[in-house]
């Protein structure tokens, strides 16, 4: 692996191949802060059982970018969702950094990203509580861009950096993202929830527009009109409004091709 410059914040540790960076940062985050302080960073070469939101398999070839990262604020347990929010706005802003003109980087609720339409990042968050008061004890935060490949057969359409013709590096994508997540980060924990979701709200897709939600049971139709508190989507619907913490969206145009 070549040489990285990231902030000095982050304690990174690179490796070639692992079944899932999310469980060798959790395996590291058990053993307690001096082991794994805040900000050690998980970054493989290649994964060989990638996982993303709800169980799913997450394509990881060599060539993409896989990222876990432990984090111990001191918050309570019930703001964890908040992290997804914060590295959203961190990989938009890291993108929008390295991009040339003519593309666009949009944020799908809860926490993909969108390139020219399609899925280009995602996230996984997993968390162990302490037993009293419900506090975190540590978090970590799975992100994987496409960077060379993407997956053909996905329920939401996908792509990668190099299939829209960006010329973007593992190496580059990965530095872009330490510098912006460790600013979003910082105004999270001084100023709370509330710039975030106004700033994730400024670039998300489908706001104030008709969208599906598929939660597993059912299949919601409605407008998606804002995120509450919490980030929970707030769907209105023609007799009642709903608030949503988890599902999958889907936009018009996609619905579209699907029955194309």
């Amino acid at each position: 692996m070549q040489s990285i410059n990231i902030p000095a914040a982050y304690n990174l540790v690179s490796l070639k191949k692992v079944s899932s960076t999310n469980e060798v940062a959790k395996t590291m985050a058990e053993k307690g802060e001096e082991a794994a302080p805040d900000g050690t960073l998980i970054w493989a070469l290649e994964q060989t059982a990638g996982r993303g939101r709800r169980g799913r398999n997450w394509y990881s070839p060599a060539g993409n970018l896989f990222t876990s990262l432990i984090l111990r604020p001191e918050v309570p347990a019930v703001r964890m969702p908040e992290l997804g929010f914060v590295a959203a706005l961190a990989v938009c802003d890291a993108l929008d950094s390295l991009s040339e003109p003519g593309h666009q980087v949009q944020l799908k609720w809860p926490n993909d990203i969108l390139l020219n339409g399609k899925k280009v990042a995602g996230f996984l968050l997993e968390t162990e509580r302490t037993s009293s008061e419900q506090n975190i004890q540590w978090i970590v935060l799975g992100m994987g861009l496409n960077v060379s490949w993407h997956p053909e057969d996905t329920q939401y359409p996908a792509t990668s950096l190099r299939f829209e013709e960006w010329p973007t590096t593992v190496e580059q994508a990965l530095e872009a993202y330490t510098r912006t997540f460790l600013g979003w980060e910082t105004r999270w924990l001084n100023d709370g929830f509330l710039p975030i979701r106004n700033n994730w709200l400024i670039r998300c897709k489908g706001i104030n527009e008709e969208i599906e939600v598929r939660l597993g049971h059912e299949n919601l139709i409605g407008v998606f009109t804002d995120l509450d508190e919490n980030g929970a989507l707030v769907l209105k619907q023609s007799n009642s409004t709903r608030k949503i913490t988890t599902g999958d969206v889907f936009f018009p145009d996609v619905l579209h091709s699907e029955l194309a």
